[in-house]
């Protein structure tokens, strides 16, 4: 799949076909040299590959404003189990809906993705604030909660803590980054940060100004590269150079301090710059589409979502099991503060702790453990889908769909309703 490579923009129609094998870092830099005011919305790692980022939803720092990826979906290649090669048209619009957010790898080969384009200003802003426990961090983070879903659409403020050695003392803190794009100039920007987040004092000599394709280098740490780093497929920044685990939840309502003083634990506990949870804020564009509308159902109601990360440069660390166990725990301390019935998660946040199945006839029973979390009340559809198009399973893995029919040999009708 990966010398699936080819990319062609359509700036007329503000369109891009792109091939799955391509990664979003290849996609930006071709959509760049094209035009200066379009762009396409979905993650920050330049190097991950286009077709299951896309399909699985595709969250990034313009969704509050433009939604995820898979929102900006409107054709598609596919090959199924008969080797048939077939389009939005000729594949149907049940099919079609279900690789929207739904994964690709149930359904069959997802070859390319025919994009909806978005409309950027040719200056955007960026910053990066960082504050420590000693700098009142755990006040802007519980304060952060009631502002980043409710403030202006165009502003993404994005939130990293993670365990760091004080800059001012020899003990360990906690630092939480602020780190936020704008699609604006700062001049608009500011009024709206000394409004609705002053506590946070941001001023000018914070925030730069650039083009959207500059911010891509940005985020992922790469603003000292040429835009030509974009075409690599080898990851260039620390940030992508480990090897990690990872998990997600959901947020409905406000961590009270407590809780939160409850994560600082766990980060020190972990260590230096190795734990770190993430706070991506939802609102905005995200809840205009209905839970339905696609597969992937995280939308109004959620405050932001969680990802809790924990690396190490190399696989075979001694301490492997403890680091996996603190994760754990940690996700397990959290029980009281995410979404419940189901306990949601992110697709693309791929997480096997919360069930798998290697055999070829994979139980509704057993997917929808991990299905109801990531699709919500959409799984019974995706089986459904799953078992017209690939009713002998073809198409699986640890967490794929399953086919009722290739284990249940009683009529299906029933599951239609």
């Amino acid at each position: 799949m990966r010398n699936l490579l080819s990319i062609s923009i359509n700036t007329k129609e503000k369109t891009a076909w792109v091939e799955v094998g391509a990664t979003l870092g290849q996609l930006y830099y071709t959509i760049a040299q094209h035009s200066r005011t379009l762009a396409f919305t979905a993650g920050v790692c330049p190097t991950v590959g286009v077709g299951g980022h896309i399909s699985g939803g595709g969250y990034g720092m313009m969704s509050r404003k433009h939604s995820i990826a898979a929102d900006h979906i409107i054709d598609a290649k596919l090959m199924n189990a008969d080797g048939q090669i077939l389009d939005r048209t000729s594949m149907g619009e049940d099919l079609f809906w279900a690789i929207r957010g739904g994964g690709g790898t149930s359904f069959g080969i997802v070859l390319a993705f025919k994009l909806e384009l978005i409309t950027v200003p040719e200056t955007v802003t960026v910053f990066n604030v960082s504050k420590t426990l000693e700098e009142n961090a755990t006040h802007l983070v519980h304060r952060w909660q009631y502002i980043a879903d409710k403030i202006d659409e165009n502003l993404m403020l994005r939130l990293f803590m993670k365990s760091i050695r004080s800059p001012m003392h020899r003990n360990r803190t906690i630092q939480a980054s602020f780190t936020s794009l704008y699609l604006g100039r700062v001049h608009d920007l500011l009024p709206i940060m000394q409004e609705k987040f002053p506590e946070l004092g941001l001023i000018e000599q914070d925030c730069i100004e650039m083009s959207w394709i500059e911010s891509i280098l940005y985020f992922a740490d790469l603003k000292d590269e040429s835009l030509d780093t974009l075409l690599s497929r080898t990851p260039a920044s620390i940030f992508d150079r480990v090897y990690f685990k990872a998990k997600s939840d959901y947020v409905r309502q406000p961590i009270p301090v407590s809780g939160l003083i409850g994560i600082w634990r766990f980060l020190h506990e972990e260590g230096e710059n190795m734990g770190e949870v993430q706070f991506s804020p939802y609102g905005g564009a995200m809840g205009i589409y209905s839970e339905s509308e696609t597969p992937f159902a995280h939308r109004a109601g959620n405050i932001f979502m969680i990802h809790y990360r924990v690396a190490r440069s190399k696989p075979e660390n001694d301490e492997l099991e403890s680091h996996l166990n603190w994760i754990k725990r940690l996700y397990s301390y959290m029980t009281p503060y995410v979404s419940k019935n189901p306990r949601a998660a992110y697709l693309n946040y791929r997480d096997l702790d919360l069930g798998m199945n290697n055999q070829s006839n994979t139980s509704y029973a057993q997917a929808s453990v991990w299905g109801l979390k990531y699709f919500g009340n959409n799984f019974n559809r995706l089986v459904r889908v799953k078992t017209k198009v690939d009713p002998s399973n073809f198409f699986r893995n640890e967490q794929s769909i399953p086919s009722l029919s290739s284990w249940y040999n009683k009529d299906i009708r029933r599951w239609s309703s």
